[in-house]
């Protein structure tokens, strides 16, 4: 979620600039939704996400302290909005695969690597607290190591451990139903 935002245009929307907090959002809207989606696997989960997200920038932008870049601060409302959005709905899975390719989002993938996808984030789900944001930063978005545990607000091996954690879950999920070969 590479953000070309100024502090100039930040500041300016948190002193209640209209404009400014218009050019934010228009921005950062296609990041958070992208984002959003990664995170959830289904389009309609992902606009609400979004819609989430951006009520909650609108309120929460004051908060912004600029001791991190914007777009790992960005990133962790987006995660907080998705899991409070999950819990809010009651649901951690949905029981239909999305498999229609979303050109936006994936055009590069195929039916079968987006069934994977779905997949592989239900496996995230059942796994610890705070292993699919991990994975989902650093693999989904591009994100360093270093850059994820700035983001999670963690130790850069905590994300190293992780990653290793999730891989060998994988690993192990796996072999027991010798079902789907997909792997971080």
């Amino acid at each position: 979620m590479v953000l070309p935002t100024s502090d100039t245009l930040i500041r300016a929307a948190q002193t209640g600039d209209r404009q400014a907090f218009a050019q934010l959002v228009a921005e950062a809207y296609d990041s958070i939704h992208r984002f959003a989606y990664r995170w959830c696997g289904n389009r309609t989960d992902a606009e609400d996400i979004t819609q989430l997200a951006c009520i909650k920038l609108a309120q929460s932008l004051g908060q912004f302290r600029f001791e991190s870049a914007f777009s790992s601060w960005l990133y962790r409302l987006v995660i907080n909005c998705a899991k409070d959005w999950y819990k809010s709905q009651n649901r951690h899975a949905h029981a239909d695969i999305d498999t229609v390719i979303d050109a936006e989002h994936s055009s590069d993938l195929t039916a079968e690597t987006s069934i994977y996808l779905q997949q592989l984030l239900r496996q995230l789900e059942q796994m610890s607290e705070g292993f699919k944001e991990t994975a989902l930063l650093v693999h989904g978005e591009g994100l360093s190591h270093a850059e994820a545990a700035e983001v999670l607000q963690l130790k850069e091996s905590t994300v190293s451990w992780r990653l290793h954690e999730i891989r060998k879950q994988l690993q192990r999920m796996q072999q027991a139903d010798g079902s789907w070969g997909v792997s971080l």
